[in-house]
């Protein structure tokens, strides 16, 4: 059973202070991952993998930062890296995955800030690191939580 959304909550406040003043993707980016994935109630390791190797657009070998087959492709920056060139890094990967693997979102972070792109409506949010808490529920589909919409359909 997933975690209630204040739990979420509350463990994105906390994951949010912790990490609010690193900055070097080298040493601490595969930590972030496993403490992000952790606020959701999940062990990042029974999911997705770290540096997965994939033969990228250009024809040559790349490593994915984070790989969850089939649903999330994360690619990691240090802070103040450009997040827009880390996305075209992401989608350069696209060529190499299985067409059954390809996630269903991209997100990119340079630890102060995410960039979520939701690729099955084309919507992108991003927001600071600080405010992790008050976007959890774009990432219930980590918690195990599914989003549905409704469509008005006419009768004639």
């Amino acid at each position: 059973m997933p975690l209630s959304w204040n739990e979420i909550k509350t463990r994105a406040n906390t994951f949010s202070k912790e990490w609010e003043t690193e900055s070097r993707e080298d040493a601490e980016a595969k930590s972030f991952w496993d403490a992000f994935f952790n606020v959701f109630g999940i062990t990042r390791r029974r999911i997705a993998s770290f540096e997965e190797p994939v033969k990228k657009s250009d024809d040559k070998g790349g490593f994915i930062d984070l790989l969850w087959r089939g649903q999330l492709l994360v690619e990691h920056k240090s802070r103040g890296k450009n997040l827009d060139k880390a996305f075209t890094q992401a989608k350069d990967y696209f060529p190499g995955i299985q067409e059954r693997d390809l996630p269903k979102y991209i997100l990119v972070s340079d630890f102060s800030k995410f960039r979520l792109y939701n690729l099955e409506t084309n919507e992108q949010v991003e927001f600071p690191l600080k405010e992790l808490y008050q976007n959890v529920k774009l990432f219930g589909f980590i918690a195990g939580y599914q989003t549905k919409s409704y469509k008005a359909s006419r009768s004639y």
